[in-house]
């Protein structure tokens, strides 16, 4: 009977043993469970992005591109049916006579508002970092033309540049200066828009390069003026070399924004008179809105152009980045 009962107990104990080697622990079950690579969330993560990315920019890019190279009219945009036509868009706005001018005028605009935007955003950033007495809240200030809607600035600039009522005619009236036509006068309307984007991209330049300026030790400064260096040498060798790469990125973030700056031109000078003012940001609304037979095709021909340029800016700070890292 005992031997018996000890051949049942073997019995039992090899089943559990059976049972406990045949069945996985729990933590080995979950670990089976789980997928092999990470990947899998990771492309979770980026597929919002991605389908952002090419809804509102791969599509509308495509359809533009499409739109160039095709000889949409009313009746095709909307059926879908225009015959494509190549180069031919590109052809017709190079010989157009309007091409020159527009062209010297968006280098202008971009150039000029790129330096004083630039140059005195830099000096009020070095202004403001000495943190003297209601720093921050004139700081804030400058904020203002930032924070405006864009219809608000350009109302508020036309208004001051009329020639009748505005209140810089009024004020060089009482120095004995006779009124200047700044919005219907060829001679000034490149330059009326050009002060009024200046005024509205300063506060840009302020904050970006200030945010720079707060991230240089200010041992750099202590080390300089006990070398004897004065406050000129001091901003040309520690602070100006120190900011490059900030400055590189607001210049590249600058022009691209300037390139396509049409709502300030359009509410003031519409790109008159006589083209004196346009643009390709505006040309390129004028081909495909501003007509009652709208030429689709130039139009999207011209703001592909403007793409273009930024895209070559782009790839120019992208490869001096990559050759400053390098070296």
């Amino acid at each position: 009977m005992n031997h018996t009962q000890q051949s049942s107990d073997r019995r039992s104990a090899g089943e559990r043993s059976g049972a406990a080697t045949a069945a996985p622990p729990p933590a080995a079950a979950r670990a089976r469970r789980r997928p092999a690579s990470p990947q899998w969330a990771a492309w979770a993560f980026l597929a919002p992005v991605t389908l952002y990315l090419a809804l509102f920019y791969a599509y509308p890019l495509y359809r533009n591109l499409d739109l160039s190279l095709r000889d949409y009219t009313v009746r095709s945009f909307v059926q879908g049916d225009a015959p494509f036509t190549g180069f031919e868009n590109y052809r017709k706005v190079f010989d157009d006579p309007t091409f020159a001018p527009a062209l010297l005028h968006t280098v202008v605009f971009t150039a000029v508002c790129l330096v004083f935007q630039y140059a005195i955003g830099l000096a009020l950033a070095v202004f403001f970092n000495q943190h003297f007495r209601l720093s921050a809240t004139l700081r804030a200030l400058f904020l203002v033309p930032w924070l405006l809607p864009l219809i608000v600035s350009a109302s508020t600039w036309s208004w001051m540049l009329n020639s009748d009522s505005g209140i810089v005619n009024a004020t060089l009236h009482a120095f004995g200066i006779g009124p200047v036509n700044w919005l219907t006068s060829p001679s000034w309307s490149l330059a009326s828009v050009i002060i009024a984007n200046i005024w509205i991209g300063v506060p840009f330049n302020l904050v970006v390069l200030h945010s720079g300026l707060q991230s240089i030790p200010a041992s750099l400064y202590e080390a300089a003026a006990l070398d004897g260096a004065n406050a000129w040498q001091r901003f040309w060798r520690v602070t100006f070399p120190l900011l490059r790469p900030v400055s590189a990125i607001t210049l590249l973030l600058g022009l691209v924004y300037t390139l396509k700056v049409f709502d300030i031109i359009w509410i003031m000078t519409k790109g008159g008179p006589a083209d004196s003012s346009t643009t390709f940001a505006t040309w390129s609304y004028q081909l495909g809105f501003g007509n009652l037979l709208p030429a689709f095709g130039p139009g999207a021909a011209v703001g592909n152009l403007l793409v273009v340029a930024a895209l070559v800016f782009g790839l120019v700070y992208v490869r001096a980045q990559r050759r400053e890292a390098l070296s």
